[in-house]
């Protein structure tokens, strides 16, 4: 059941806030009910040890990896701390597909970047930016994310109607483009 630990480790963390149920461990890995409890006691046996900052909790009927409370302070310098506070480009990226179509799922972040958002959707939560608003409708009933009051102080904005609209930064982009390539033309 050992060589099980670290694949189980690599899903939760592939998964994040959604977890998995034993049913989806025991499916995943092609094991028994029995075997996958013992490969989660495992997992979380290795967690309690000191020396480790996560955790394995039993949340909503689904096993999630979360951070250890007993290390909050230390978060909450992280996120207080101002050399930690700028926003990559792939944070400010993020931000604007959600400003500009909230509220809206991971998969259809997902679908405008090209690339997982989950870890970068946890990250702007984790700063105040960004917040849970609800579920989508259908079988799967993902999710929805919108930007938050702080998201709005951040930019310097008092409401979101304040945003550049989004045809006029396509429109702008378009022109600098068309100046550029025509200068070197000539």
């Amino acid at each position: 059941m050992n060589r099980y630990v670290g694949i189980l480790e690599g899903l939760l963390f592939v998964v994040g806030d959604e977890g998995l149920t034993v049913d989806q461990i025991k499916d995943i890995l092609g094991i028994n009910e029995e075997d996958a409890l013992e490969v989660i006691r495992l997992l979380r046996a290795r967690y309690e040890k000191e020396e480790y900052g996560i955790q394995l909790n039993f949340l909503g009927n689904t096993f999630k990896l979360s951070t250890k409370k007993e290390h909050r302070d230390y978060y909450q310098k992280l996120i207080e701390n101002p050399t930690t506070n700028t926003l990559s480009q792939a944070a400010l990226e993020t931000l604007a597909i959600i400003a500009y179509n909230e509220p809206v799922t991971i998969q259809e972040i997902d679908n405008i970047r090209g690339v997982n958002s989950r870890e970068m959707v946890r990250r702007l939560i984790a700063k105040g930016f960004v917040k849970e608003v609800g579920k989508s409708e259908g079988a799967f009933r993902a999710t929805l994310y919108s930007t938050t009051r702080d998201f709005l102080d951040y930019f310097g904005l008092s409401s979101k109607e304040e945003l550049p609209k989004f045809e006029t930064m396509v429109t702008d982009s378009v022109d600098e483009t068309d100046l550029y390539l025509s200068k070197y033309q000539e």
